[in-house]
């Protein structure tokens, strides 16, 4: 399993907008800028998170975007789902009989277990509690 750009970037909308929750709208500019992303691209992925139900849209001079629901009520695993689709690590598991078919199942349910346990609120208490990233990626 990889996550992409698509589902890094659609996180980093979320969190940004879990962070201004219940002070109105936020315009997607902002949040292209703060985080030093392309806002031709965040304006791709902000259709898929509203009509995916995750954030509503404002319009107008003073509007933007914010969360559908607080972020205390949103996962990880929410985002990412919409976002990338199935989680799980190896596709067609279940239609083969392999000897680390356990294994690999084993890991899929973690990793599915940590995204539905993390709360868009762990995410922005997370962020406020450590140090900038050193630009580090892991892959799964």
């Amino acid at each position: 399993m990889r996550i992409s750009t698509k589902g890094r970037y659609g996180l980093t909308i979320i969190v940004e907008l879990g962070k201004r929750y219940g002070e109105g709208p936020v315009p997607l500019r902002k949040i292209a800028e703060e985080q030093t992303l392309s806002e031709a691209y965040l304006e791709q992925l902000i259709p898929l998170l509203r009509n995916g139900g995750l954030v509503k849209s404002i319009r107008g001079a003073y509007g933007g975007y914010k969360l559908s629901k607080e972020p205390c009520e949103m996962t990880a695993g929410d985002v990412i789902r919409l976002l990338e689709g199935p989680i799980q690590l190896v596709e067609g598991l279940e239609e083969t009989d392999i000897p680390q078919q356990s294994l690999w199942l084993k890991i899929s349910e973690a990793v599915r277990e940590v995204l539905d346990t993390t709360t868009i609120e762990d995410l922005i208490q997370s962020e406020l509690n450590q140090p900038k990233s050193d630009g580090y990626m892991f892959y799964i």
